[in-house]
């Protein structure tokens, strides 16, 4: 039985995947990535590991995907932009994902009513893996967190870039009255 589910959440992480690398639009490539996020966790829970299943969907699944959504919304499109997302908001965009999600919600629901403790290999808890990531691995998590802050920087900058040269363009191209005013 367990076999079937790991292949199952292997089919949807799978899946999600190549549609999160597949989508020209970042929103909808993010919401696959989250579906295939989540599927790991099954995996992750599949395997004996719930400690590990949790962190995957609290830190990668929420944290981390919420820290896309507002590199996203810092890149704001404009009115072009929200305009396109109106056209691509069909009901049917959302029947992937809403499917693969089903999948492993079922596949969630009968895991959990028979779960009956990890099979194999120790239990690890919290206190350990907090105190091996703040003891002989700080430097590492401290690395990642500034990996983290630089990559939300760079990406604000870039956007900013993008929109203060297409002003700039549209400043040269129309001229405004106050400039008409001193080149008299």
């Amino acid at each position: 039985m367990e076999l079937i589910l790991f292949y199952i959440a292997a089919a949807v992480a799978l899946f999600a995947t190549v549609f999160a690398l597949t989508r020209s639009n970042a929103a909808h490539a993010l919401i696959y990535l989250i579906v295939s996020l989540l599927a790991v966790a099954v995996i992750f829970f599949l395997l004996g590991a719930p400690f590990a299943a949790a962190l995957e969907i609290l830190v990668y699944a929420g944290a981390i995907m919420v820290l896309f959504v507002f590199v996203i919304m810092m890149l704001n499109l404009g009115e072009e932009g929200q305009e396109r997302e109106r056209q691509r908001m069909h009901p049917a965009v959302w029947v992937v994902p809403a499917l693969l999600s089903t999948i492993l919600l079922v596949e969630m629901v009968v895991l959990l009513t028979k779960f009956d403790g990890p099979q194999t290999g120790a239990l690890i808890t919290a206190k350990q893996v907090g105190m091996s990531l703040y003891g002989p691995y700080v430097l590492a998590v401290e690395i990642a967190s500034m990996l983290l802050l630089a990559g939300l920087v760079g990406a604000y900058h870039v956007g900013r870039r993008f929109r203060s040269n297409d002003s700039d363009e549209q400043s040269i191209a129309k001229p405004t009255p106050e400039s008409r005013e001193v080149n008299n």
